[in-house]
């Protein structure tokens, strides 16, 4: 899966002694096999030379890695219903429902975010190649929320600039195992891909910054429902940092070892509410999302007399 397709990265090293392939491993969301590919076809310079994958770096080596566009496929437009929550000529948020996959990918070619939007939007941005079109950012497959996508290059440029700088960001829903003693914190732990199991991420001293905000909602018995606001947007941020203080998100197959109480179909996570500058006019808009059901029924069998109501008040 190419994280950074079509873009021009630089890195420098800080700290010397890993292998070229390791580092770029840990400061990117790539393979570790797929970025030796780039280093193999010269996609990859140390101080202006093309490499080798164990090359060892050291301290002040700037590395540049030319991403390659996207495969381009056979992306067909799909009539699959949409929640759109706001369209303009320039962007359009989504809410995204649980299951769904954001952009093709091997073992999801078709079905995707991207498909139903091809079918219901008239123009996407092109700068994220064939494969995601219009696409910015992403949230996980087993993950429901509001996604803004670019409806043309300049506002797909915009908008990745304010993901970048942290100007625009996401506040989400999470029911989490446990019950966390303080009322609110921050999380603080740089992420990487996880050194032996390359599908998942993990806090790792040589990845990339990472900060999450929560704030405790309500208490049950063994659950805590939080508000969490997303400083920067790592891969699975939110249940990678939520594992490593001892709260996973319920219902979290790959980052939780314990049972799923509510026979979830993936985490119990919404993405509610989404903030960013409209590239056009630089106002500062503020997008929020319906409840979704399967969240509802969650509160509910926790005992929540009115879990629109509770919803309405913290979004």
């Amino acid at each position: 899966m190419m994280e950074h397709a079509g873009e021009t990265n630089i890195y420098t090293v800080t700290k010397g002694g890993e292998r070229l392939d390791v580092f770029l491993t840990s400061v990117s969301d790539n393979t570790r096999s797929y970025l030796q590919k780039l280093i193999d076809n010269g996609s990859v310079l140390v101080n202006g030379i093309p490499a080798k994958s164990k090359t060892k770096l050291r301290p002040g080596d700037e590395i540049l890695v030319n991403y390659p566009l996207a495969v381009e496929t056979d992306l067909i437009p799909q009539d699959i219903p949409l929640s759109i929550i706001y369209e303009d000529d320039s962007i359009a948020v989504i809410d995204k429902p649980k299951g769904m996959v954001v952009h093709p990918a091997p073992g999801n070619e078709d079905g995707t975010l991207v498909n139903a939007l091809m079918y219901h939007l008239k123009d996407l941005s092109g700068i994220g190649g064939e494969v995601r079109p219009g696409i910015v950012h992403r949230i996980d497959k087993l993950t429901s929320g509001l996604i803004v996508v670019a409806k043309n290059d300049k506002a797909h440029i915009s908008l990745a600039e304010q993901f970048k700088t942290h100007s625009a960001y996401r506040v989400y829903l999470a029911l989490v195992n446990g019950n966390l003693r303080e009322d609110s914190g921050t999380i603080n732990a740089p992420i990487g891909r996880h050194r032996l199991d390359r599908k998942r991420m993990a806090v790792d001293s040589s990845g990339r910054e990472a900060i999450t905000h929560y704030n405790v909602i309500s208490r049950f018995s063994e659950l805590t429902l939080l508000r969490v606001r997303l400083e920067t947007g790592r891969t699975h941020q939110i249940r990678v940092h939520m594992a490593y203080i001892k709260h996973p998100v319920t219902g979290d197959e790959l980052y939780s070892s314990g049972k799923n109480r509510f026979s979830l179909q993936g985490q119990a996570l919404h993405a509610m509410m989404l903030t960013l500058k409209h590239p056009d006019t630089n106002e500062i808009k503020t997008f929020k999302a319906p409840l979704p059901d399967w969240f509802f029924k969650i509160l509910r069998e926790l005992n929540v007399s009115d879990p629109s109501a509770l919803y309405d008040s913290i979004i």
